[in-house]
């Protein structure tokens, strides 16, 4: 059924939620999870130091998330591999999944307001439209 699943994984409620949910599937089908942390990217007008230092920040941070929720997910038994990337969140969850020919994504949805749907859309949503594998969206 499947043997590849995609987590985004960005440590709120909804995205660890996700991240257990696709624990459960994956220990069901013998699958592995392959484990996505998703930064935006970084303005470059901030200069040196100060753009070294928020990148420094912001990947000692990603990077502590990711190695949390391996860890969580091999002490259950879960094959997991993850990665810290950078870009427009959706846009890279797309491009892993299509690049690794992952069999499913699994994702948490945000809680974003209506107003604000309307004008962005949320990530999961854009995942779900674009997607070219099954998408499951956790609440």
């Amino acid at each position: 059924m499947f043997t590849k699943i995609l987590v985004p994984f960005d440590g709120s409620a909804h995205s660890r939620h996700a991240l257990q949910v696709a624990a459960d599937l994956a220990r069901c089908t013998q699958a592995a999870l392959r484990i996505i942390y998703v930064y935006d990217m970084l303005p470059v007008y901030l200069g040196e130091p100060n753009f070294d230092n928020l990148l420094n920040r912001v990947l000692t941070e990603a990077n502590a998330i990711v190695k949390e929720a391996l860890e969580q997910i091999q002490a259950q038994g879960v094959p997991a591999t993850g990665d810290v990337l950078e870009g427009p969140a959706a846009e890279a969850i797309l491009r892993v999944a299509e690049a690794e020919k992952l069999d499913l994504i699994v994702i948490g949805s945000r809680g974003l307001s209506q107003f604000e749907g309307l004008l962005m859309g949320s990530v999961s949503d854009r995942v779900l439209h674009h997607a070219h594998v099954p998408v499951m969206v956790v609440r």
